[in-house]
């Protein structure tokens, strides 16, 4: 894609974008204290010296279980004041508002709520929509859902950004939605994959042709190469969008397909799973967002996500961080001999052996039969590492472990620091 087709602000020098998101940083942790739900964690903090990504990093990371339990706390009968919300949002209505009205609102599994604000392209979704070759004009089958849930407004509204058409097919329907595809003759899908190739399919059977169908841009599933080359070779050129109801477009990809590069609306930390360590570029970690939104200020929210920055830059010119896309969960807690072990306590386990590199728990053995054992990574362990190891586990986690000591670069770089092995005969 020529760079004349590109938002200007993606072209912009790493420097450059690095400053003005800094910039913008005191407003937003401004705007979050001033919000319940954030008043506790950011107590004392100075917001006017939040211009960094190491004094960002000095912040909580709120997760979403946290935002779950918040908001169920504030709907519940009894509550001292009725918020859905849970302290996050600084919109609303009635009281909720403050004289900054919601325009919408959502419900996402949980159940979670979030408000829409006001705004062109609230959820910035219109570079992601442009990297996959949108452009004013087209016509936009949209088969995200209308109903509840924000996948549908949000690529509507980054569709109508850019100057397209849409007509709102949502989720179900095929013969109803064909029938429209046939009558319409639209340029454009949004919507799951799976759903684009039932779609596909449906019609070959039929034997109708979708030829005016050229371009996808998919979220909310896996989008696998297999299922790429399969659109493609239906002269479907699909790309992928990472985004989340809380939080918009994250990353989209280009075609370069080289990864997705981040969203300009976002600064986005890849922390060590479980806890509120960034970890260095190239590792693998919990994908953790502050969007710029004074409406609802996500700060250091974790997204459960798992990915890892990649090095260089787009080749298409697009000079923001990119990420390897969507690896796995970061939730790895398992219970062992009737015990929750978190992920959040290996991690500590590593940081009291500053010695050690990556760490992994394995479970093993047989439900009510299993055993633990900590394979940790280091170069010269000492005398009696092994030994002091065991007894911090057996600290933090009240379980007994075997370690084995094994050398940098042995265990994989995939984020993951428990592994469940065990058989669930």
């Amino acid at each position: 894609m020529a760079n004349a087709h590109i938002d200007p602000l993606a072209l912009r020098p790493s420097a450059e974008r690095e400053a003005a998101l800094m910039a913008l940083l005191p407003a937003q942790v401004r705007a979050a204290q001033a919000l319940p739900a954030y008043a506790a964690g950011l107590a004392g903090v100075d917001a006017a010296g939040i211009t960094s990504r190491a004094a960002l990093a000095r912040l909580p990371v709120t997760r979403k279980s946290e935002l779950l339990q918040r908001q169920q706390a504030g709907r519940d009968e009894g509550a001292a004041q009725h918020d859905p919300f849970g302290g996050f949002s600084a919109i609303g209505w009635r009281a909720l508002s403050a004289g900054r009205p919601a325009r919408r609102v959502y419900q996402s599994p949980g159940p979670i709520y979030e408000p829409e604000g006001s705004g062109a392209d609230y959820w910035r979704s219109a570079r992601a929509l442009q990297a996959a070759g949108f452009q004013a004009g087209d016509l936009v089958h949209n088969c995200f859902s209308y109903h509840l849930t924000p996948g549908a407004w949000i690529m509507e509204s980054g569709a109508h950004a850019l100057g397209c058409s849409v007509f709102p097919g949502g989720t179900g329907n095929t013969e109803q939605q064909l029938q429209a595809m046939q009558h319409l003759r639209p340029d454009a899908y949004t919507g799951t994959p799976s759903f684009l190739r039932i779609l596909l399919e449906k019609a070959a059977e039929a034997g109708q042709a979708l030829t005016h169908l050229k371009k996808a841009l998919v979220s909310g599933e896996a989008f696998p190469p297999s299922l790429r080359d399969w659109l493609a070779e239906r002269g479907v050129h699909g790309y992928q969008a990472y985004a989340t109801a809380e939080c918009g477009v994250i990353a989209y990809e280009t075609t370069a397909r080289e990864g997705l590069v981040l969203d300009e609306g976002v600064i986005v930390e890849i922390v060590r799973p479980g806890t509120d360590e960034p970890l260095p570029d190239g590792e693998v970690g919990e994908v953790v967002v502050t969007t710029l939104n004074p409406d609802y200020p996500m700060l250091r929210l974790g997204t459960g996500d798992l990915s890892a920055v990649l090095p260089g830059h787009c080749p298409t010119g697009r000079t923001n961080t990119r990420i390897r896309g969507w690896l796995g969960r970061a939730d790895q807690t398992a219970k062992v001999r009737g015990m929750f072990v978190h992920p959040g306590q290996v991690a500590a386990v590593a940081r009291r052996h500053p010695e050690l590199g990556r760490v992994r728990l394995v479970v093993a053995g047989e439900m009510a039969n299993d055993s633990m054992t900590l394979h940790a990574e280091c170069a010269a362990p000492a005398e009696g590492l092994a030994a002091a190891v065991a007894a911090t586990v057996r600290d933090l986690t009240k379980l007994r472990a075997d370690i084995e000591i094994v050398p940098p670069g042995s265990l994989p770089n995939d984020g993951k620091l428990i592994e469940d092995a065990r058989s669930y005969r």
